[in-house]
């Protein structure tokens, strides 16, 4: 009875060290110097404007991050970790803003002429992309890895964003040459971490600070001066 229990014993072990060495490392990145990973995940994302005139405007997206670890792991100490780039895509990208009224103006002659207060702003639909996320993740032999970025995107909206404008009678303002641009550009920096809760699957939490801004593509570039949005998503590594 005993030799059998010694035999069971040995035979589980033996099971449960197959299976460990068949899921590797806890943490890919730890191990990234021997092979340099790759990461699909979802992601769902959103916050508020941050300065005065903004923080009425609110952001709601989601889509999908693909990143590709470039490097080993290096540098000394608490700084060791390796480089990666991606790429993010967002399809569903919403901007709730404050409505208000304006008018439109032109000046055909001698006398400028306005057509009647109508309302602008509300809800803005549309699509992002931030084809430039430069990361540096740390290696830190644990769960979690914490995480660092710098990234640059675009924005496609729906109608001019944000909104610009007023009730009065103005050609600055309210002229032919008065509006934003569908077409906004997004630099950011972000701070956040991976959970891995398998050797291939982590949870991803981030904040990000984001700037919003048309360059002057529009006649005018009232922008999104600064946003705090965070994000959670569920990657899977290979």
């Amino acid at each position: 009875m005993g030799i059998k229990r010694i035999v069971l014993s040995i035979a589980v072990a033996a099971s449960f060290g197959a299976v460990s060495c068949q899921q590797g490392p806890a943490n890919p990145l730890d191990s990234a110097s021997s092979r340099q990973p790759f990461e699909v995940g979802a992601i769902l994302q959103g916050g508020n404007g941050f300065t005065d005139q903004r923080d009425g405007f609110h952001f709601l997206m989601a889509g999908a991050h693909v990143g590709k670890v470039l490097t080993g792991n290096f540098l000394p100490g608490p700084l060791r970790g390796n480089f990666e780039y991606a790429v993010e895509v967002f399809p569903y990208w919403q901007s709730f803003t404050p409505k208000f009224q304006r008018v439109k103006c032109a000046q055909p002659g001698a006398i400028i002429t306005c057509s009647a207060p109508y309302t602008v702003g509300g809800t803005f639909i549309g699509a992002s992309v931030t084809p430039i996320i430069l990361r540096w993740n740390f290696a830190t032999h644990g769960k979690i890895t914490p995480w660092f970025q710098g990234a640059g995107g675009v924005i496609w909206t729906n109608h001019k964003y944000p909104s610009y404008g007023d009730p009065t009678v103005n050609l600055q303002t309210n002229g032919p040459n008065g509006d934003a641009s569908v077409w906004n550009f997004s630099p950011q920096v972000g701070v956040g971490a991976h959970y891995f809760t398998r050797h291939n699957r982590s949870i991803e939490f981030s904040v990000n600070g984001i700037h919003i801004s048309s360059a002057s593509l529009g006649d005018r570039n009232p922008g999104v001066n600064a946003s705090i949005q965070a994000s959670v998503g569920y990657t899977w590594w290979k």
